[in-house]
């Protein structure tokens, strides 16, 4: 979130900020559909520690070359009191042509995820991640709820952005395919019916990605800090390599359309307090404690991966995530502008 330090409500400045920018953080700073959203970008790295290095340096980066332009930074699902009439689209072609396709949809408040991509070498193996990366969508997002208020109102809603961005169209958990060559064609056929200009504007919650080579997840929340984006990122990764090599979630009945869109509902709306439906066993079970179960499994994955460590994280954010400490920041004498602040004095560490 672009930031005015004034009142610390969002600054609709991205296409001042952008050409102002250096060289190297340039190169990895892009506009976003709101003008007051911009995005960072890491390389491509082989482990987690490298990633993580390079977004905090990032971070920092951006935090240190906006105070040329009285401007300050801070992530979250969405900004707590930030309204629709205040919100201008972002003046690209890319996003003109988004809100051409989506009208006044494209000016609602803006909305801030975090997208990890997991590098698959065979076109085959990634729609099998895909598939089975669907199951695991509903937890991601119950860890990284980070977006309770809304226009100035606590939502009752641990992520708020959740059903915000599902005013847009091709958003949600996709469904399976049955082999990339399925996908291909299902893509195509938009395109060749000129739906859609090209698999970008498919925003599902996981997709594939062939221009880089990934599967991409899209569900979470953005962050507060950097380390609370490092360990999501670990338990992506390490969660791609135990389906890949083991298949953890494999039985139809945990696939069902109808039991995955009920879980990220009660995800959305409970975070880590959620008590999500596990299918095969026919009962809901606490998130915490499928968080375990999973730790448990991915933990041999994540200490070949080299991430082992950034796991033991998501124990303490299993225990608070975002949204429950925004709710307790915005208890005290400053309430919502004081917790932007905070969040804003939170985005380097």
């Amino acid at each position: 979130m672009l930031l005015d330090p004034e009142d610390w409500a969002l600054a609709q400045r991205i296409d001042d900020v952008l050409p102002r920018l250096s060289h190297e953080l340039a190169s990895r700073a892009t506009a976003e559909t709101h003008g007051a959203a911009i995005e960072l970008a890491s390389h491509p790295h082989d482990r987690v520690g490298d990633a993580a290095q390079e977004i905090t340096g990032l971070r920092a980066a951006l935090a240190r070359e906006l105070s040329a332009t009285g401007l300050r930074a801070g992530s979250a699902g969405t900004h707590p009191f930030a309204v629709w009439s205040d919100t201008e689209v972002s003046s690209g072609a890319r996003y003109q042509l988004v809100y051409e396709s989506m009208r006044e949809l494209a000016r609602r408040e803006p909305t801030f995820a975090l997208h990890v991509h997991v590098g698959v070498t065979d076109p085959e193996d990634a729609i099998l991640l895909h598939n089975r990366m669907r199951a695991h969508l509903p937890l991601l997002l119950a860890l990284s709820v980070n977006s309770p208020f809304w226009q100035g109102r606590d939502t009752g809603l641990a992520s708020a952005r959740t059903p915000l961005f599902q005013a847009f169209p091709r958003v949600g958990i996709p469904r399976a395919f049955a082999s990339y060559d399925d996908y291909v064609e299902t893509v195509d056929l938009l395109i060749r019916c000129d739906a859609i200009p090209d698999p970008t504007f498919l925003w599902w919650d996981v997709r594939p990605q062939p221009r880089f080579g990934t599967v991409e997840v899209r569900i979470m929340d953005a962050q507060i800090t950097a380390a609370e984006t490092t360990a999501l990122v670990a338990l992506t990764q390490s969660i791609a390599r135990l389906e890949l090599e083991e298949g953890y979630h494999t039985d139809p009945q945990s696939d069902r359309p109808e039991v995955l869109a009920e879980s990220r509902f009660l995800a959305a709306r409970d975070g880590m307090d959620a008590r999500l439906i596990d299918a095969v066993a026919e009962r809901r079970v606490p998130a915490r404690k499928l968080l375990a179960r999973l730790l448990h499994a991915v933990r041999p994955h994540a200490a070949d991966l080299g991430c082992e460590s950034s796991l033991d994280a998501l124990l303490r954010l299993g225990e608070e995530p975002g949204a429950v400490r925004q709710r307790r920041v915005a208890r005290e004498p400053g309430r919502l502008p004081g917790l932007v602040e905070l969040l804003s004095d939170a985005f380097v560490k």
